[in-house]
């Protein structure tokens, strides 16, 4: 009962997320006609993800389930602010409340993690967080449809006030969860920064930890090349207008959903590391054949295959750092490993914005493919060594 609140409260908040996203953009060059400081409202949303293991301290020093009740309540409160946003002068409105949208969504992730690692089973965290990735990727393929037409018929405003009535359900959700949380304890000579770098040093001390979070970020930076590639492929190489790069969303979306589904049985076959490099593998032979074989058949099966891919480097990273983190400290652990995985991302959208202008991406996707197929290669040894001591322990 308590997880299926759980799971419906992602699938709320997700749903109103990933509306807003979407809109953010458009909103702003629907009111100043520019190009660039629509890209800035996604960096608003992304800068303060690199503050996250300060952020996420926070979901240490606080019960979990709380916490997720007041974050939702306090974007539920804020989001109607939006409603101001009526012309170009009132841009910086919009701006300052999506770096607050970005910086709660950093300790709301931390939290997350934190609480599902203190009560969910050890054996089961694969299967639940490949749920909860399905949950959420699941509303990646709702939200767009439905903020576009709503933002089309009435502008800005409707889709905030959709978002805010979502983080609303959710802090219900959340605080009808049964869950009992002990208060952590916080020793008096502890402090907030030492705390915070308390949990950099557990990441950057852990075996198992390093190399899988190492793996996400390198994944990531593939990843923002390939996204901002897929303009390129899309006109250059299939001959299709922007917008039928939509449909290659679409279809990756699918194939997460689905990755989403067969994490859990997977996870309880082999470790977070196997996982990962096959991940990783899968993402870099789709992108380099969707780059080298410009064709509309192998572009839709590569982007299924995306799809599958990515979540899995991602879920394998959530799941060990929920495993290996002590109990105290998953928050700050579970967001500095955020941080350093998709920082990259955001500063690789802009790489493969200069890459793409001088190289051609039927050149550049398969080269960056062999490098993503040679670091998962690498990390096949770990991961039989890994595999060896869960039969072990087993």
């Amino acid at each position: 009962m308590r997880w299926s609140l759980y799971l419906t409260g992602v699938v709320v908040s997700g749903f109103g997320t990933t509306a807003m996203w979407l809109v953010s953009g458009i909103w702003v060059k629907s009111l100043t006609g520019s190009d660039s400081l629509a890209a800035l409202a996604s960096f608003a949303l992304w800068a303060p993800v690199l503050l996250g293991p300060l952020l996420g301290t926070l979901a240490d020093r606080v019960r979990r389930r709380p916490l997720l009740v007041v974050l939702n309540l306090a974007m539920a409160v804020l989001l109607p602010v939006l409603l101001w946003v009526e012309s170009a002068d009132r841009v910086w409105l919009l701006f300052a409340v999506l770096v607050l949208y970005g910086a709660q969504g950093s300790v709301h992730d931390a939290a997350e993690q934190a609480l599902v690692a203190s009560v969910v089973d050890e054996g089961r965290l694969g299967t639940f967080n490949g749920l909860r990735m399905t949950a959420n990727e699941s509303m990646k393929l709702i939200a767009p449809l439905v903020a576009a037409g709503l933002f089309t018929a009435y502008g800005g405003g409707p889709v905030a006030l959709l978002d805010a009535a979502s983080f609303a359900v959710a802090a219900v959700l959340f605080a009808l969860m049964p869950v009992r949380e002990a208060r952590p304890e916080r020793p008096e000579a502890r402090n907030w920064w030492r705390e915070t770098a308390e949990g950099v040093r557990l990441l950057r001390a852990s075996k198992v930890l390093r190399p899988l979070v190492a793996t996400g970020a390198f994944t990531m930076l593939l990843a923002g090349v390939n996204g901002a590639a897929i303009y390129a492929v899309v006109d250059r190489g299939l001959g299709h207008a922007p917008a039928y790069a939509g449909v290659l969303y679409a279809v990756q979306g699918v194939g997460s959903v689905l990755a989403g589904l067969v994490t859990g049985p997977l996870l309880r076959r082999i470790p977070e590391r196997t996982l990962a490099a096959a991940g990783l593998a899968l993402f870099a032979l789709a992108m380099g054949v969707r780059g080298a074989l410009p064709y509309e058949a192998t572009a839709l099966a590569a982007s299924a295959v995306i799809g599958l891919g990515m979540p899995w480097v991602l879920v394998a990273v959530m799941t060990a750092v929920q495993r290996e983190a002590p109990a105290e400290a998953v928050g700050r652990v579970a967001a500095t490993a955020n941080t350093l995985v998709m920082a990259p991302n955001a500063l690789s959208i802009a790489l493969g914005a200069g890459l793409i202008a001088v190289t051609d991406t039927r050149v550049l996707l398969p080269l960056l493919a062999v490098a993503g197929l040679a670091w998962a290669t690498a990390l096949v040894p770990g991961a039989r060594r890994a595999g060896v001591l869960v039969g072990d322990d087993a």
